[in-house]
């Protein structure tokens, strides 16, 4: 771990390599698991803001949890999550014809009809942040269903900062990203 400002960092955000193997896990991290994707307090008003926009990107499993749960549900533990369709799909998922999972936020977003791509931890992953009082960690939370993935990021040559980087840029800012190549210069990445 490394200090960054106000952010402690796991090297392995720089050591490992990733980068998402869509047409081999078909969007499996949308659809698996047991938790919607965690949001940030100000990503709640924004997707009460677009989901008029949006809801015509949905599917009607989308949309009926939505309608039921609201745009965002909040755990016991008071954190803001995307609702689930039947504690399964995210209820922002739609397929394409292959099969493979998508965000219909992104989806309206590369249509140019809202200007939100998706919840920053949806963009940021592998990489999830977990926030405390004094400092943010950054982690890489390696699941197995992103295996091939690691696989593809090792064959290309992709450290996970570098695949994340736009989102991380969002996230932190320029400069800290910045911060973070000098250190993986460091580590030879």
């Amino acid at each position: 771990m490394f200090q960054l400002g106000k952010t402690i960092v796991s090297e392995d955000i720089i050591e490992k390599d990733f980068v998402c193997n869509l047409s081999a896990c078909k969007g499996a991290c949308c659809i698996d698991g047991d938790a919607g994707a965690p949001l940030d307090e100000n990503e709640t008003d924004i997707l009460k803001t677009i989901y008029p926009k949006i809801k015509r990107f949905l599917r009607q499993e989308g949309i009926d949890a939505i309608e039921k749960q609201g745009t965002f549900i909040t755990t016991e533990f008071g954190e803001f999550e995307t609702p689930l369709i039947n504690d399964a799909d995210c209820a922002y998922v739609i397929f394409d014809s292959k099969g493979t999972a998508l965000c219909a936020i992104e989806e309206a977003y590369n249509q140019g009809v809202i200007d939100w791509k998706k919840p920053v931890s949806c963009h940021l992953y592998p990489i999830r942040v977990k926030d405390y009082s004094e400092f943010s960690a950054v982690n890489y939370d390696k699941w197995d269903i992103c295996d091939d993935a690691c696989t593809l990021g090792k064959e290309l040559q992709v450290p996970i900062y570098k695949f994340v980087k736009e989102a991380l840029i969002r996230k932190f800012g320029e400069d800290w990203y910045a911060e973070l190549e000098n250190v993986a210069k460091g580590y030879g990445k």
